[in-house]
């Protein structure tokens, strides 16, 4: 088994992006309704966002889908702070796992987020880590079914989670092929993204709502919980049976919570 500290291999659990892109689809807008901006986590990409994309088509809201880096927390919430400076109105932050952590710590001096929504999200308090985190809690599994980690040339290590692990720890409530072809299209995020110490906390002045399911195996539910209460969420949602990727299980359920956030004053 490869040699990766074991707190680190927790704090990948947190997740739930390598070059610098973003793809926008959109529908008829009203002028009143927030465009939505989809936030992966680690071990996924942006079309984990597909179901839920579909639906807020359908229901008229403008949705961008964002492939974050998943280099650091610092360096991907900029990337989206930037990508949030070329949308005009209001916007709603959904980050799904480590995504959570850049949704949290995205600039916003324009005030342009209405509101921000954990999907089996991150919310940590200012100098906390991912690791601190899922650490605090027992109940997360991912720590083993880790790859080793691939050396980058700069330094550090990617993270990967073992393909024939990856349905049951990761997506247990899709069908095997989904999962399957979810394993083959993972994103790996940095060793360190998981132990880096957040600067900011967006949830303190931002209002927030949480979703995540009862069988989450990388995140412990109980640690989901205490974020929410701590957060002061408006509202927080446990789907029972639902795994970490609660958005490709449960998406009416997700797509309800977000335009909830959406419509909020």
């Amino acid at each position: 088994m490869h040699n990766v500290p074991f707190g680190v291999l927790l704090a990948a659990a947190l997740v739930t992006t390598a070059t610098v892109t973003a793809s926008a689809q959109t529908a008829p807008v009203s002028g009143d309704k927030p465009t939505i901006i989809l936030v992966h986590g680690a071990f996924a990409e942006s079309s984990s966002w597909n179901p839920v994309i579909s639906k807020l088509l359908q229901d008229g809201y403008k949705v961008i889908a964002v492939a974050i880096p998943l280099r650091g927390v610092k360096s991907d919430a900029a990337y989206l702070s930037s990508l949030m400076g070329s949308v005009p109105g209001p916007i709603v932050l959904v980050g799904h796992s480590y995504g959570g952590e850049v949704i949290s710590g995205a600039s916003d001096p324009s005030g342009k987020v209405r509101a921000l929504v954990y999907v089996s999200g991150v919310a940590p308090e200012i100098g906390e880590s991912a690791t601190m985190i899922v650490g605090r809690f027992p109940g997360s599994t991912l720590g083993p079914t880790l790859a080793p980690p691939v050396p980058l040339p700069g330094g550090g290590n990617d993270l990967y989670i073992l393909q024939e692990k990856f349905h049951a720890q990761f997506a247990a409530d899709l069908s095997a092929s989904d999962a399957a072809k979810m394993a083959v299209t993972q994103r790996p995020i940095t060793e360190a993204a998981f132990n880096e110490l957040a600067v900011t906390a967006a949830w303190k002045t931002v209002p927030s709502w949480f979703i995540y399911g009862s069988l989450d195996k990388n995140i412990p539910p109980a640690a989901h919980s205490f974020m929410a209460q701590r957060a002061h969420a408006k509202e927080t949602i446990e789907i029972q049976g639902s795994s970490h990727v609660v958005m490709l299980s449960h998406p009416n359920d997700v797509v309800g919570l977000i335009e909830r956030a959406a419509r909020a004053r």
